[in-house]
């Protein structure tokens, strides 16, 4: 009988093995760690999630963290028990601490005067609460405590064909605007905040979701805690904007393509000249104070909401809230170019759109940092060598955000009171609960930590990088896999054993 060897083995490939790990929601490209023992002198390979939040990266561990912040919001929607902390010794909120959205550091004051065409905004006195009013029925004498699911669009920049997402008449498209929006949408929405707190009498507590719409301008999906009347939102949004007073970026003055020389830095001076004449370009400061000094000075651009304001009453622990929970979190794993991308099929005109789009995003300023300030003759502020416009290193710029490089989710101080963290270990908790309730040990928690100390005081496990000629990715991965149905096994023995015995008293 001829005994099979080694060689005779199916030979199994990483991509082989990713495959599968996509498919039974195990991380595909985990960081890999050696682990030693120093009671035993054990070493193991120990793969670290890669923790990715994008389904073309990970498909595992995109999902694994979509379905925490799915949590995360259900947990926090509906509380009866208000998670702000006593009122004398509670700090401020960092919504509201700056009324400009900014960090509170060398801001300069303009004019509080509101623009014209934005009304102004009532202001009640607010309750040191944040869960928001009950209802009674009179009929029945049941208490209901409702909270809202809205949603806030960006005005039109031009007629959009149905359906596609794809502009009528593009040379007519308003892509500079929209390309400012995404930039500074976030600012927009800091300023929504602040200014719904001010009218609706209490401190309004919500879970966001900052998504694309298939025209790619951006949107809000929000959950708010506590019902606040419609009239009062859609005023409040009708009186929300956020004016951005910089240096105008009407004239480009250095562009490579059509061959200027780019300025260039002095290490002296701590700033860019121009190549040809040698003179400094004006510093940021200083085009602030030019600008202040300039009486018939606009701001370079203005941001407010779409007049589409969607408001719908939300009651905790029914199917429309799990539903509305599904629909906050659904395109949490993709990228804001990718959201309506067609795997499937390419839309060329559609590509088009997101190149448009983009080619607009790459060029125009993100921050008083960015170095696209340079394409516009003004050095950014707190400047540096190596500059130059087009490349700021910020992922706003990149074609897979479009604008959009800030956090997809918003998440109030006071949603729930706890940490991403805090609800990773809920989780856990849970699920140890049910192991240990069933009789089965669960895995030690703290198992290769760190802490660990061992007898002579020192840590126990010593942690260290693995050397790139010993990964063995596909091995580990497989490890990896033959651990996940372990334990879902255990799990699901656990549960099968509850379900048929009941819980112990």
């Amino acid at each position: 009988m001829i005994r099979p060897s080694l060689s005779m083995a199916p030979v199994v490939s990483t991509s082989m093995v990713e495959a599968y790990a996509d498919k039974v929601q195990v991380c595909r490209r985990p960081l890999l760690r050696k682990v030693t023992d120093r009671a035993t002198c054990d070493v193991t390979t120990v793969p670290i999630p890669c923790g990715s939040t994008r389904e073309s990266v990970c498909p595992a561990c995109a999902d694994k963290a979509r379905r925490l912040r799915m949590q995360q919001c259900r947990e926090g929607w509906h509380l009866t028990e208000d998670p702000l902390p006593p009122e004398p010794g509670e700090e401020p909120d960092p919504e509201e601490a700056n009324d400009d959205g900014g960090d509170g550091t060398d801001r300069r004051v303009r004019s509080t005067r509101r623009l014209e065409g934005f009304p102004d905004l009532p202001k009640v006195a607010a309750e040191h609460s944040s869960i928001g009013r009950t209802f009674t029925d009179p009929k029945t004498g049941a208490t209901f405590r409702p909270s809202m699911f809205l949603t806030l669009t960006m005005p039109s920049y031009g007629r959009i064909q149905p359906g596609t997402g794809v502009p009528a008449f593009p040379d007519s498209y308003d892509y500079r605007r929209a390309a400012l929006d995404a930039l500074f949408f976030s600012k927009l929405v800091d300023r929504w905040w602040q200014n719904l707190r001010r009218c609706a009498g209490y401190k309004v507590q919500y879970f966001a979701v900052v998504e694309p719409q298939r025209r790619l301008a951006p949107h809000l999906h929000t959950a708010l805690r506590g019902a606040i009347p419609r009239a009062t939102i859609k005023a409040v949004t009708a009186a929300t904007y956020c004016a951005l007073w910089w240096p105008s970026i009407d004239r480009v003055v250095y562009d490579e393509a059509r061959g200027d020389d780019l300025p260039v830095w002095d290490p002296v001076v701590q700033s860019y000249y121009d190549p040809a004449s040698g003179a400094l370009l004006p510093s940021w400061a200083q085009a602030l104070d030019d600008l202040e000094d300039d009486p018939y000075a606009e701001p370079m651009h203005v941001l407010s909401f779409g007049a589409q304001v969607d408001v719908k009453g939300i009651l905790g622990d029914t199917d429309e809230t799990r539903r509305a929970v599904g629909y906050l979190c659904k395109y949490l794993t993709k990228s804001i170019a990718d959201t309506y991308a067609d795997d499937d099929h390419t839309d060329a005109a559609y590509e088009a759109h997101v190149d448009r789009l983009h080619e607009e995003v790459r060029w125009l300023p993100c921050s008083e940092t960015c170095a696209n300030w340079l394409r516009f003759g003004i050095c950014p502020k707190d400047p540096g060598p190596g500059l130059k416009p087009g490349e700021c290193s910020s992922k706003a710029h990149d074609r897979d955000h479009l604008g959009l490089g800030g956090r997809r989710v918003l998440v109030s101080r006071h949603w729930t009171g706890k940490t991403l963290d805090d609800h990773r270990a809920d989780r856990s908790a849970v699920v140890r609960a049910v192991l240990e309730e069933a009789g089965i040990e669960a895995p030690e928690a703290r198992r290769l930590a760190a802490d660990v100390l061992d007898t002579d005081g020192r840590p126990r496990f010593v942690w260290e990088d693995v050397p790139p000629p010993e990964r063995d990715y596909a091995r580990t991965i497989a490890l990896s896999l033959k651990q996940k149905r372990a334990w879902a096994t255990q799990y699901e023995t656990a549960k099968a054993a509850l379900a048929s015995t009941g819980p112990s008293p």
